[in-house]
């Protein structure tokens, strides 16, 4: 088995593979949001960017039909483990983005993205930064998803997204409705920046994304429903 294995334990336990990112604060917000949502026997439902499956896993819990994907073996590998140690089923497929769901219809859509801004315009291609390197506006993943969610959805259907502030809410506010959406955000909450936003402190003046002082993120969940 690659790696290391350490564990997590908060509002849920799982096993996290050594490059796999593992549940933190972003995660516990779409946890708390996604248990206000009707989930239950035989609702479909897509985590996207699954990494550890902390959150498909809290949906399968529910006896949701869970399907997690993410772009690399490690979190695949994580998921798969932690669903059979959990006794859980859940469907963990390695693929890019929305792809692995063509052609298929979800009610829920669960995304924890990479969404901090970076100096590379380019995403990572390998090591843990994929799980939170996102361009220089922290926009490449998002603007995907709010394109292709729509079309997974089932009418009624959800997207809950989580994202931050510093990567333009009301730019995936505006996005989301003009691909068919009604979206709005529903919870917020301040975090202390973490190693990476420290790093990046001054880059992130030069780029106006910050002001001096500012020493937190606003994170939020946008919730967006296909009315049609």
């Amino acid at each position: 088995m690659p790696g290391l294995l350490s564990t997590y334990h908060r509002s849920g336990r799982v096993m996290v593979l050594r490059g796999v990112y593992a549940p933190q604060e972003d995660t516990l917000l779409l946890s708390e949001a996604l248990g206000r949502e009707r989930v239950g026997a035989g609702t479909s439902v897509l985590d996207v960017g699954t990494g550890s499956g902390f959150i498909a896993l809290a949906a399968a819990r529910r006896g949701a039909r869970v399907t997690a994907v993410d772009r690399t073996r490690r979190a695949v590998l994580a998921t798969r483990l932690n669903a059979a140690l959990a006794g859980l089923r859940v469907e963990a497929v390695r693929g890019d983005l929305l792809t692995p769901a063509g052609g298929r219809r979800f009610d829920l859509i669960l995304s924890n993205p990479p969404y901090v801004p970076a100096p590379d315009a380019a995403p990572p291609r390998r090591g843990s930064a994929r799980a939170w390197d996102a361009g220089k506006d922290g926009r490449l993943v998002i603007d995907r998803l709010c394109a292709g969610a729509a079309g997974l959805l089932r009418p009624g259907g959800v997207l809950l997204l989580v994202h931050s502030a510093l990567c333009g809410i009301p730019a995936t506010l505006e996005r989301l409705e003009r691909a068919g959406l009604s979206a709005q955000v529903t919870d917020r909450r301040s975090v202390p920046f973490g190693p990476v936003l420290a790093s990046r402190r001054q880059w992130l003046l030069g780029c106006g994304l910050i002001a001096s002082g500012d020493d937190k993120e606003e994170l939020v969940i946008i919730r967006a429903e296909r009315i049609e």
